[in-house]
């Protein structure tokens, strides 16, 4: 077998623009030419959907960009197809990029007579050849240990550390990190460690799936610059409505800063008509017409970040390393420069 010489990267149709963003950062750090590997992903009439790769994989350690993103269904399908076609073509390692993993939100049985479909889905990842994965803000953590193959869980929260600072540049000391509820605490907490500022709690109750019966902040907010931290935002209903209490409670201003902009339905109608002053979101999940040109919602790239992590993995170096500010802020520097 030849020796393994540089990544390779493949796409579905899920987000080809980020994938095409990051073979671009990998051409830059490496000074060499990445590109993706010439292929087709497309559909019989029925829906069937059909692989071919037209070049040698043989002895290749490939990267498959394809979040599982709305459709979520045939996204998955394309992931495990293309990683079929690469195991049986001899591929010497396959590692599947998932900036969002979808069904994430089922990862425990809520009730009786319920899957845990997250589990599920990371049996047909690894049973389809797949070796390794490398995903972005799990809606849980522990969905890690779900697979029995080793997973890269990156944070988009040094990202986001960034834009607040370059953002809030002189109003640093007026910000509060908010967490939309109890359970995202932790996620809100590292970004508030990150830009010295303190932590207030959104807590809301629910009757019924989907529907928030009462809520109420935890935390002085009276005049302070809110940020809403949390891994998702759907529909935007139960997040509109914390910026509502919110500004209720005495913020001075509201913003949102969501790792993966589902923006499902009426979310970015919401956004738009919503007092946040603005939604700062990662192009995980290729973003809409709709929401590109929404007045206050923003994206923030993440093409650096797995083109230096996907790099760091065909290299064997460390992954975790982009976790911290003085590795993550040179990746980034042509967006948040110091003046």
């Amino acid at each position: 077998m030849p020796l393994i010489q540089d990544p390779k990267l493949i796409a579905g149709n899920a987000n080809r623009p980020l994938a095409q963003a990051i073979a671009r950062r990998m051409t830059l750090h490496r000074g060499m030419q990445v590109g993706l590997v010439d292929a087709r992903v497309e559909r019989f009439n029925d829906g069937e959907i059909f692989v071919e790769v037209f070049e040698n994989v043989r002895g290749e350690d490939m990267f498959i960009v394809q979040p599982t993103s709305n459709p979520a269904n045939d996204n998955l399908m394309e992931l495990l197809i293309m990683a079929d076609a690469l195991r049986r073509s001899s591929a010497a390692r396959i590692t599947a990029v998932l900036p969002y993993f979808g069904y994430a939100r089922q990862d425990r049985r809520t009730k009786a007579r319920t899957p845990i479909t997250a589990k599920l889905v990371a049996n047909m990842i690894v049973e389809s050849g797949i070796e390794r994965v490398l995903t972005m803000d799990l809606h849980a953590a522990q969905i890690q240990g779900f697979f029995d193959i080793p997973v890269d869980n990156l944070y988009a929260s040094p990202i986001f550390a960034l834009d607040v600072r370059a953002q809030f540049r002189g109003r640093m000391d007026e910000l509060m990190v908010v967490s939309p509820d109890v359970g995202g605490v932790a996620r809100a907490r590292e970004l508030a460690k990150r830009v010295n500022a303190p932590l207030s709690i959104v807590d809301k109750r629910r009757e019924t799936p989907g529907e928030v019966a009462e809520m109420t902040v935890i935390g002085d907010v009276a005049g302070k610059i809110c940020l809403i931290v949390d891994d998702m935002c759907d529909t935007a209903g139960t997040l509109c409505k914390a910026a509502e209490l919110l500004m209720e409670y005495g913020a001075k201003e509201v913003h949102a800063y969501i790792s993966h902009g589902v923006l499902s339905g009426p979310a970015v109608e919401r956004v738009t008509n919503s007092v946040m002053k603005s939604l700062v979101i990662t192009d995980s999940i290729s973003p809409t017409e709709a929401t590109r040109s929404a007045p206050n919602i923003r994206i923030v790239p993440t093409a650096p970040l797995f083109a230096q992590a996907i790099l760091n993995i065909w290299n064997g170096t460390s992954v975790s390393s982009l976790f911290e500010a003085n590795t993550l802020t040179p990746i980034y520097e042509s967006l948040y420069a110091e003046d």
